[in-house]
C-alpha cells in the first residue's frame, strides 16, 4: 500500500529537520571540544602606562618585545571612534557571529573570477584572531582564523572584541594600537580625536610601510579624504561633519613617548599594579616643582650639595599630586635616577612633633610644662643638643620650637619607645617596623630609618586633625586593615582609610607651636614671606649633616623636602633650617600663593587654664608667676605645683630641720625652691646662683636613710674597654641633694678621694670587676659595679 504524497512530504520534512538539528548539535559539540583542546591564545601584553589626574598619559614603558602597545579602555572608545572604525572595516560587525558568510562568498567569487585577490572577507573579529596568532596567508590558516574568530565571539562581547582590535592594529614600526598611535602622532588620548584624525588612523594599518605620518602626510590626506567622501555617500556622518573633516590639515609627526614623573613611574611599575596605572599627579604642578628643584639644586652645587626630593600631598583627598625623586633624572653624574623620595635616611629631629603630641595625649605634658634641659646619661647613652649647650629649665613648646634633644629623649623615656614605634608603624614606617627590636631612645634624634614618603604622610596627620590617611599614589587604591603588635602595644594598621594617631587637642597644640615664625630654624635669608601662606613646619638634620629635612603643612597641602647627597657625603653647610626650608617656602609660594584660609581652630576637647610658669602645673598658693596654657580636661596633669618646700631652719638659717629632729622652739619656717640634683649640678657648672637649703641637722638620724648620692659616671653595669698602650682614666661624677657639700669615693672598698659635691674626679681602674662607692657628708652611700677590660687598640 502506497503512502499518500502529502504524508511522504511531511515525513521527509521531519527527517530533514531532525538531521539538520543533529548536524548542528554535532557541529556545536565539535566546536566545544576543539575549543577545549585548542584554547584561544588571547593573552595580550600591553605597555605599562601612567596617567595623571586628568587621565592623560604622562609615562609609558615598552613591552618585553619592545613594542609600544598601549591599552585602550572601553571608556576611551568614543562613539565617533567606534562608528568610524566599524563603518570602514566591518559594517555588519554587530550582526554576524564572527564571520560574514555573504562577504566570504562574494570575495570567493570576485577573486576566482579575476584570478587574483581583489576583495577581502575578514571581519574585525577575524582580524583580531589573525593579530593574536599571526600566520602565513594560506587556506588552512584561513580556516584556523575562522575557528579562532568563532572562539572570540563565544568568549567575548562585541565591544571587547572591538577593544582588542583597536589595541592590536599595527601602525608601522613598533607602534601597535590606536592609543599608541594617538599618543605618538597626535599627543592626545583616542577619545579626544577628531573625525579627520580617526579616519587618518583607520587607513594606516592597511599600508603601514607606505603611509607613515610625518613622511607621507599628503598621501594620507588623499586616502583619508576618499574615505570621508565614501562616508558622505553612505550618509554615515552629516555634511557639516564631513566638510569640517575634509578641511582639517594633517600635521601628524611621530613624537616621543611621555616620560614625566620617572621615579614614581618606575616605583609603581615595580609594584605590578596593571597595564594602566592611574595617578592623582597634577602635571602642571609637577612640572613647576621639578623646575624649582632643578634650579635650586644648581645653586647648592657650589656647596657640594647635589640632590633633592619633594613630595606634595593634597590634604583634602590625601592624594600625592607631585612627586620629584631627584633634581634631574637624566643626571648620571650625581645619581639622578636614584629615588630620593623612597630612599631610607636618618630623619633627624622630624619625629619630635609626633612624640610631644603622644605625650600630651598620655597626660605627661602640656605646652607650658617644664622639662630640665641638662646632661643625662641612660646606661651609657648621653645625648647632646645640636649646639652642645644646655638651657636648664625649658618648656615643652620651647623645646619643640628650638628642637632641643635632651627634652625629647627625656620625653621618649617617659612615654616608652614601644608606643612611638607602634604609631610610626600605623603610619607605614617600614624600616622602623623592621628594626623595632633594635631601636632605642636615640630614634627620636634620628637613630632610625625613614623615607620622605613616610615623613610627608606622617605630617599630613597634623593637617587632618590627628588622623593618618595613607598617601594615595594610585587613584584606585583600596583600604586594607590588619592588626599588628609593637612591643607591648597592639595597633590596628589601616591602609587606605583613616586611623587616629593624635587627639584633635594634641594636634592643635602642636600646630600652634609649629606655626610660629619667631623660631631659630626660620631661614634668615628668606625674602618672600609677605605672600607665604600660614604653615606649620619642622626641620631636621641627620647625624654628620648628611640629610636636611623640612616638612610643612597647612589646610590644603602637606609638602616634604629632602636635600643631601645620594652618596651620603656630609656637608658642613647642610641643615634643615638653612638649606631645606627655603625650598619648602618656595614650593608653598608656588602652589598656594597668598592663601588666606583660616588656620586650625581650637577643638572642643582642648581648653585653657592658668598654670605656674616655673613648672607648667596648676598654681599653688605660693605661685606668683602665672601664664595661660592649653590642656585636655581629665587627661592633662592636674597635680598642683610643688616646686616650693616649706623648711624649718635655725634663726641664722644655717641648719635645717625635719619633723623628727626639729626642736620644740627656736626655729622658723621658710620657703625654698626644690631643685633636682641634675639642676643643682647644672647651676654649679654654669656659675648660676641659687638658694640652697641649709645643711641638715647633723644630729638627725633620718639623713642616713633617704636622699643618697646618685653615681652618674661610670654607669652601673657597663663594660669599659681601655687601651693597654695608652690607658685613659674613667670619670667619677655623682649627683647629690641640695644640702650636701662633700662626697667621699671608694674603689673596691678602699678610700680613694674626698671631693666637693658636683666636682669631677678621674681614676685608672684595674682589670676585671670594679666596685665604686660614693658616700656623702651625711653618711649616705651608693654603690655601682662595672667591668674593665684592657685591649690592644
Amino acid at each position: 500500500m502506497k503512502k499518500p504524497p502529502d504524508l511522504v512530504k511531511r515525513l521527509f520534512s521531519r527527517r530533514t529537520g531532525k538531521r539538520l538539528l543533529v548536524s548542528m548539535a554535532a557541529l556545536f559539540l565539535a566546536f566545544l571540544f576543539l575549543n577545549w583542546i585548542f584554547p584561544l591564545p588571547d593573552r595580550i601584553e600591553y605597555s605599562t602606562i601612567i596617567t595623571d589626574s586628568r587621565g592623560e598619559v604622562i609615562h609609558a614603558f615598552l613591552t618585553s618585545d619592545q613594542q609600544w602597545r598601549m591599552k585602550t579602555d572601553l571608556s576611551e572608545i568614543s562613539p565617533l571612534l567606534r562608528r568610524t572604525i566599524v563603518e570602514k572595516e566591518d559594517k555588519y560587525f554587530y550582526y554576524h557571529p564572527g564571520i560574514n558568510p555573504f562577504a566570504m562568498v562574494r570575495a570567493l567569487f570576485k577573486n576566482g573570477w579575476r584570478m587574483r585577490r581583489t576583495s577581502g572577507a575578514s571581519t574585525i573579529t577575524m582580524q583580531v584572531a589573525r593579530a593574536l596568532e599571526p600566520k602565513k596567508r594560506t587556506y588552512w590558516n584561513k580556516l584556523r582564523e575562522i575557528f579562532r574568530a568563532l572562539q572570540l565571539e563565544w568568549k567575548y562581547s562585541k565591544d571587547e572584541i572591538l577593544q582588542m582590535y583597536l589595541n592590536k592594529v599595527p601602525y608601522g614600526g613598533n607602534i601597535e594600537g590606536v592609543k599608541s598611535a594617538s599618543i605618538f602622532y597626535f599627543s592626545k588620548n583616542p577619545d579626544h580625536l577628531s573625525l579627520a584624525e580617526i579616519t587618518a588612523l583607520s587607513i594606516i594599518p592597511n599600508r603601514p610601510s607606505t603611509l607613515v605620518p610625518g613622511k607621507n602626510n599628503d598621501l594620507i590626506v588623499e586616502e583619508r579624504n576618499k574615505w570621508l567622501r565614501e562616508f558622505a555617500r553612505e550618509k554615515v556622518f552629516s555634511e557639516r561633519e564631513i566638510a569640517d573633516a575634509l578641511k582639517e590639515p594633517l600635521t601628524a609627526v611621530r613624537g616621543n613617548a611621555p616620560h614625566f614623573i620617572p621615579h614614581l613611574a618606575w616605583k609603581l611599575k615595580k609594584q605590578g599594579t596593571g597595564d594602566i596605572i592611574r595617578t592623582p599627579i597634577e602635571l602642571n604642578t609637577q612640572r613647576k616643582i621639578e623646575k624649582l628643584v632643578k634650579d635650586y639644586s644648581r645653586q647648592l652645587a657650589l656647596k657640594n650639595i647635589h640632590n633633592a626630593a619633594v613630595i606634595v600631598i593634597n590634604n583634602a583627598t590625601h592624594q600625592v599630586i607631585s612627586y620629584t625623586g631627584s633634581a634631574d633624572f637624566k643626571d648620571t653624574t650625581d645619581g639622578g635616577q636614584v629615588n630620593g623620595a623612597s630612599a631610607v635616611r636618618q630623619p633627624g629631629s622630624t619625629l619630635k612633633p609626633l612624640l610631644y603630641g603622644l605625650c600630651i595625649d598620655e597626660g605627661l605634658l602640656t605646652p607650658k610644662m617644664v622639662i630640665n634641659d641638662v646632661p643625662v646619661n641612660y646606661q651609657g647613652y648621653a645625648p647632646e643638643n645640636y649646639d652642645r649647650k644646655f638651657r636648664g629649665y625649658t618648656t615643652m613648646e620651647f623645646a619643640l620650637e628650638h628642637s632641643l634633644n635632651i627634652p625629647a629623649v627625656k620625653s621618649l623615656k617617659m612615654l616608652g619607645k614601644d608606643k612611638l614605634i607602634g604609631k610610626l608603624a600605623v603610619c607605614d614606617f617600614g624600616q622602623v617596623r623592621k628594626d623595632q627590636k633594635k631601636l632605642g631612645l636615640s630614634m627620636i634624634l634620628g637613630g632610625c630609618g625613614a623615607t620622605l614618603e613616610e615623613l610627608t604622610g606622617l605630617y599630613s596627620v597634623f593637617a587632618n586633625e590627628g588622623i593618618y590617611y595613607r598617601p594615595v599614589y594610585r587613584i584606585d587604591d583600596t583600604m586594607q586593615v590588619r592588626k599588628e603588635r609593637y612591643g607591648d602595644t597592639a595597633v590596628h594598621v589601616r591602609h587606605g582609610g583613616g586611623q587616629r594617631i593624635l587627639s584633635p587637642a594634641a594636634t592643635f597644640m602642636i600646630n600652634e607651636t609649629l606655626s610660629k615664625v619667631n623660631r631659630p630654624d626660620f631661614p634668615l635669608n628668606w625674602e618672600s614671606t609677605m605672600h607665604l601662606p600660614k604653615i606649620g613646619w619642622k626641620t631636621g638634620t641627620s647625624y654628620g649633616r648628611r640629610d636636611a629635612w623640612s616638612i610643612g603643612y597647612n589646610k590644603r597641602y602637606t609638602v616634604g623636602v629632602w636635600i643631601g647627597n645620594f652618596s651620603a657625603t656630609g656637608v658642613p653647610e647642610l641643615s634643615g633650617a638653612s638649606v631645606a626650608t627655603p625650598l619648602l617656602f618656595t614650593v608653598f609660594n608656588t602652589i598656594d600663593y597668598d592663601d588666606d584660609q583660616p588656620w586650625y581652630s581650637q577643638p572642643k576637647d582642648c581648653d585653657l587654664r592658668i598654670v605656674c610658669s616655673e613648672t607648667g602645673l596648676p598654681p599653688a598658693d605660693h605661685c606668683t608667676n602665672l601664664v595661660t596654657d592649653y590642656f585636655i580636661p581629665l587627661v592633662s596633669p592636674s597635680k598642683k605645683c610643688d616646686n616650693m618646700q616649706e623648711v624649718m631652719v635655725s634663726p641664722d638659717e644655717k641648719i635645717s630641720y625635719c619633723r623628727l629632729c626639729a626642736p620644740p622652739s627656736g626655729y622658723k619656717k621658710k620657703l625654698y625652691k626644690l631643685i633636682a640634683p641634675e639642676m643643682k649640678e647644672y647651676f654649679e657648672e654654669n656659675g648660676i646662683a641659687f638658694q640652697q637649703i641649709p645643711k641638715h641637722n647633723p644630729q638627725c638620724e633620718k639623713v642616713f636613710r633617704e636622699g643618697g648620692p646618685v653615681v652618674v659616671s661610670p654607669a652601673n653595669g657597663n663594660e669599659y674597654l681601655i687601651s693597654k698602650k695608652d690607658p685613659e682614666p674613667l670619670q667619677l661624677r655623682c649627683r647629690v641633694s641640695n644640702d650636701v657639700a662633700k662626697v667621699y669615693w671608694y674603689i673596691n672598698n678602699k678610700f680613694y678621694r674626698s671631693t666637693p659635691a658636683g666636682s669631677r674626679q678621674f681614676f685608672i681602674p684595674e682589670e676585671g670587676p670594679v666596685k665604686i662607692s660614693c658616700t656623702d657628708d651625711k653618711g649616705r652611700n651608693r654603690d655601682v659595679w662595672i667591668r674593665v677590660r684592657y685591649v690592644n687598640l
